[in-house]
This record gives structure tokens, C-alpha cells and sequence, in this order.
């Protein structure tokens, strides 16, 4: 199979979709891989390794689509890429299509056959290749946070974990799962004072086990939600419905009650955001503030910290990537249910629930769209 890696285009997103080493694997098994030059050079991933690792650099991304049969990236294509897509490819990447119906719309006229990591599931009910990323946007949230506290970024001036004789920051999370496990442990590494809010009492109690006393647990509802939020100074926003627009928990008006120079973190934002009053913002402005509260809201946190990320998400993308190129699309999908469960759009047709319900669009559940084609 043909494959192709254009170079990211979204704002400060330098991840690249396939490492050299998931080239080299790739080129093993017989497959030609293409990669628009300079894909992966702000990571230090020049053209000359993946020529090494057996790759042909093309010049720009519209060559790259016109050899690929199958389009492997990292974030959802941008408008400029719409036009780009053909009926007859594959487009593997991160698409979030449940806030974003222009992208939706796009990739239903576009014909494409179009595969979203954040919805391929594995046999423990997990989402696998949203996972590493999940890992890495949980830690940075603290990170983050913890940086737009200070005063001088808009925050109440004050250090997560205190000093001696001084009271840590009160941190909270909302969601224990993968991004609210992972930020938990950063701020109770920091010394913070942690609480974690989800709706799941087997989660809260394997999360007491996992972190001890240290922690504090609390069962969902609408009063523990804005009695918590109230209180906090720093809250992340970790909710995930798969595939589907986030839940909005923290209202508006819960954000004007909120302490002066508090901050919130919306990790939910590439599905919308779990505050009414998050919008999506870049790493070159990644912040703004409403009613004092500052507001974190990139939507590509992993981005950041591109290398670290890239490695992460090909080692967990690579074996579905091998798939769908030995065995053709249709094939993989047949054969894999939890690859098939990443299937969002297929020949003009929406195969995702959530997605189309997030737009009030009808939609072919994935198996009967694969028979149709």
C-alpha cells in the first residue's frame, strides 16, 4: 500500500504522524511511504532519516495525498486539506468530529474512508490510541495550571504545592479517567490538595486504593460539582464521552462565583469543553480570562511537547496502522471490532452515533456502511 504523511499544519502542532521507526516497519512489510519534507524536522526527525529508513520525501502535502492510499496524521485535517482527500483513500488520524460539523460535513462530501484514533477501542473497554495522548494532556494540564497561577500570568499568585507554614493550592479534577489519573498524579506529586470527581464509585474506589489518603474522592452531582469548583483554585477539566460532544458541568454561572484569579484547565476541549465558558484556544494564546477566572483551553495539549508525544502515539498506533496497509481497509475493519469502532465516516456516510447526533445527522451503523460500499 501506498502511504502518506503530510506535515502538520494546525497551529504549533509539530507532531508527526509516523516516527522513522514506524517507516522502516512499515517499508518491512512491503509498503511504500511517502513524507512531505520537513514533516518531522522540528523534532528533530529530518529527511535524511526517514530516506534511512526507507521513505520518499515529497515536496509538499498535495503530493503526498495524491500518492497516498492511506493518510496517516496526528490532527484532524484542516480547511485548506479538505480538498485534498479523494473517495478512494484512508485518513487515519484524531478527528474530534462531534464539535466541529464544518470538518464533518468535509469529510462526508470528501468520500473518504475516515478512521479516528480517539474512538478505537480495545478488549477492556479502553480507548487505546487516545490513551498516550490522554497521558501526556493530563500531566501538562498540572503544568499548565500550575504556571497560570502565578500572578503575573492572571493567576491568585500562588504556589501548587505551598511551602512550609503556607496551605497548597486546592486542586481539583473532574473525570478519573485516563487525563484525571495522570493529572492527579502530578498534583499530588506537587503537594497540592487533590480532590477527584467522577461519577463512576468503582473508578473513585480503585483511584482511593491506587493513591491512599492523600487523595480525596468525591461522588458526581450537581451540588459536589459547584461546592467543589467554588472552592478550588485550580480546576481540570477531565471528562470523556467517546466520540461524543463533552458534557458541560461547570456553568456559567459557577465561573463568575469562582475565586479571583482561580484557573481552569478544559482537557475536554477537543470535544467541546466541559465549561460553559470554554472556547478553543492555541499554544501561541493559550489563554483568556472570563469573570477573573483564567482559562486554559488548547486544544492540542499534546503538542507541546511534540517529540515526547510522537513516539507515544506511533507506539500505539503503529499495530492498527500495519492493518489497515497489509490488509487493505475493508478487510481490517471486518476482521477488528474495535478498529471498526474508529470508523466516523465512510463513502459519504456517517458511521458514528455520537457524531451524528452531536449534528442531528443521520448515520449507518459502520458494519452495514462497509456492506453498502
Amino acid at each position: 500500500m501506498r502511504i502518506g504523511v503530510p506535515k502538520e499544519i494546525k497551529n504549533n502542532e509539530f507532531r508527526v504522524g509516523l516516527s522513522p521507526s514506524s517507516v522502516r516497519e512499515l517499508a518491512h512489510h512491503g509498503h511504500q511511504v511517502f513524507v512531505e519534507s520537513g514533516a518531522g524536522a522540528e523534532i528533530d526527525l529530518d529527511d535524511d532519516r526517514y530516506r534511512a529508513a526507507g521513505a520518499t520525501i515529497l515536496p509538499d502535502a498535495a503530493s503526498v495525498y495524491l500518492q497516498a492510499e492511506l493518510v496517516v496524521k496526528v490532527k484532524e485535517p484542516q480547511p485548506s486539506e479538505y480538498g485534498l482527500l479523494r473517495e478512494d483513500q484512508v485518513l487515519f488520524t484524531y478527528l474530534h468530529l462531534a464539535p466541529d460539523r464544518p470538518q464533518t460535513e468535509a469529510l462526508v462530501r470528501s468520500g473518504a474512508t475516515c478512521v479516528a484514533y480517539e474512538t478505537v477501542t480495545d478488549d477492556r473497554g479502553g480507548l487505546p490510541l487516545l490513551a498516550p495522548m490522554s497521558e501526556v494532556a493530563g500531566r501538562m494540564s498540572i503544568q499548565a495550571g500550575a504556571s497560570a497561577l502565578e500572578k503575573s500570568h492572571g493567576g491568585r499568585g500562588i504556589l501548587l504545592g505551598g511551602v512550609p507554614g503556607v496551605a497548597p493550592a486546592k486542586v481539583v479534577v473532574l473525570g478519573g479517567g485516563v487525563v484525571g489519573t495522570n493529572a492527579l498524579r502530578m498534583a499530588l506529586g506537587l503537594e497540592a490538595d487533590v480532590v477527584v470527581i467522577d461519577r463512576s464509585l468503582p473508578r473513585l474506589k480503585e483511584l482511593d486504593l491506587y493513591f491512599g489518603p492523600a487523595l480525596n474522592t468525591i461522588y458526581a452531582t450537581t451540588d459536589a460539582i459547584e461546592e467543589q469548583v467554588l472552592a478550588a483554585d485550580l480546576v481540570i477539566g477531565a471528562v470523556l464521552l467517546p466520540g461524543a460532544a463533552a458534557p458541560r458541568l461547570v456553568t456559567a454561572d459557577m465561573v463568575r462565583r469562582m475565586k479571583r484569579g482561580s484557573v481552569v484547565v478544559d482537557v475536554s476541549i477537543d470535544q467541546g469543553g466541559c465549561f460553559e465558558t470554554s472556547h478553543p484556544t492555541t499554544h501561541a494564546s493559550p489563554t483568556y480570562v472570563v469573570d477573573s477566572v483564567v482559562h486554559y483551553c488548547v486544544a492540542n495539549m499534546p503538542g507541546a511537547v511534540p517529540r515526547t508525544s510522537t513516539f507515544a502515539l506511533n507506539n500505539a498506533t503503529l499495530p492498527f496502522t500495519l492493518a489497515l496497509a497489509d490488509k487493505g481497509a475493508r478487510r481490517a475493519l471486518e476482521d477488528d471490532p474495535h478498529l471498526l469502532a474508529g470508523l466516523n465516516v465512510h463513502r459519504g456516510r456517517i458511521t458514528y452515533a455520537a457524531v451524528a447526533e452531536a449534528h442531528g445527522m443521520t448515520w449507518t451503523p459502520a458494519a452495514d456502511a462497509l456492506a453498502l460500499a
